[in-house]
């Protein structure tokens, strides 16, 4: 609204709170999951105009920054963006691969913002007015185990932000546009509510690995310095759990391995993430090279 006779000057009162992240002095060393961050969509029908593309969906993709952003902030995590996701899956499809060997992670995030809404109240005295503009934001976080499907984690955050122009009468005029910081400032305060929970889940499932080869050579599993792992480390080598279906819900239940081997790292290789490994040797127990796909590697409790 256009006041005559007035000077806007802005004031904002925006208020977030940035969740509390130790610093590298005070955090125990841990092992990186590897985490994919599958999609994360607009579910509104915000900015969706006549020209409007659902691959690049601009409020999608600021909100999968905000996350990745936040989540790399802990220090915990490899992080690996799939926004091609259904194209990775049908590849794997055809080629007979299962979906953990096309994401190329053990957990993964899909996101979408499933409200947004902007409004402006204004208030008029005799010699000042004010202007308030404010945006709320609603996002649903769901965390994936992509060895047995199963959703582990789903929650949704709300989120809000506004910002105040007062004008006082000098007899000049002025006007104050939409501030497009605030659609930032409420999808990050939604994703704020869900961030820490996301860490806490995710740090609490076990670290994994598997084996790329077994031969005479050497003996090779996947992951390197990227997530963690150094020379003298060990690790336990399990069975797959069997996949039964509970009787009551129809969920298949993936139930724990069993230990039959323990390895050491000697060294490590690659130069990205997607292609690190690291060689170990057999410390104790025995592996059927012949059955390597049966296997996973965790971290000792």
């Amino acid at each position: 609204m256009l006041l005559y006779g007035f000077t806007a000057s802005a004031q904002k009162t925006v208020n977030i709170e940035e969740p509390t992240i130790q610093s590298k002095e005070t955090q125990t060393k841990t092992m990186k999951r590897k985490v994919a961050i599958g999609r994360f969509t607009n579910e509104t029908e915000y900015g969706k105009g006549l020209f409007y593309d659902k691959e690049n969906d601009p409020m999608g993709k600021q909100a999968l920054d905000i996350l990745s952003a936040k989540l790399a902030a802990s220090e915990k995590f490899l992080l690996l963006e799939r926004n091609d996701l259904a194209a990775l899956l049908e590849e794997a499809n055809r080629n007979g691969q299962s979906s953990q060997q096309a994401i190329g992670a053990d957990y993964m995030i899909i996101g979408s913002i499933t409200e947004f809404g902007r409004k402006t109240t204004s208030q008029t005295k005799v010699f000042s007015a004010s202007k308030t503009q404010t945006v709320e934001a609603a996002v649903n976080l769901r965390l994936i185990d992509v060895t047995t499907g199963q959703i582990i984690f789903s929650d949704e955050g709300k989120g809000a932000a506004e910002i105040t122009t007062k004008s006082s009468f000098v007899g000049t005029g002025g006007h104050a546009g939409y501030d497009a910081t605030l659609s930032d400032k409420a999808i990050s305060a939604a994703i704020d509510q869900l961030v820490e929970n996301v860490i806490n889940k995710l740090s609490d499932k076990p670290w994994r690995s598997y084996f790329l080869t077994i031969d005479s050579d050497a003996i090779i599993i996947v992951g390197g310095q990227s997530q963690g792992i150094e020379p003298g480390m060990e690790f336990n080598v399990l069975t797959r759990g069997k996949q039964v279906k509970n009787p009551q819900t129809g969920i298949m239940i993936t139930l724990p391995g069993k230990e039959i081997a323990k390895i050491k790292v000697e060294m490590t290789g690659g130069e990205t993430p997607e292609t690190e490994y690291a060689i170990v040797s057999v410390t104790n127990g025995e592996i059927n090279a012949e059955n390597i796909n049966n296997y996973i590697i965790e971290e000792p409790k």
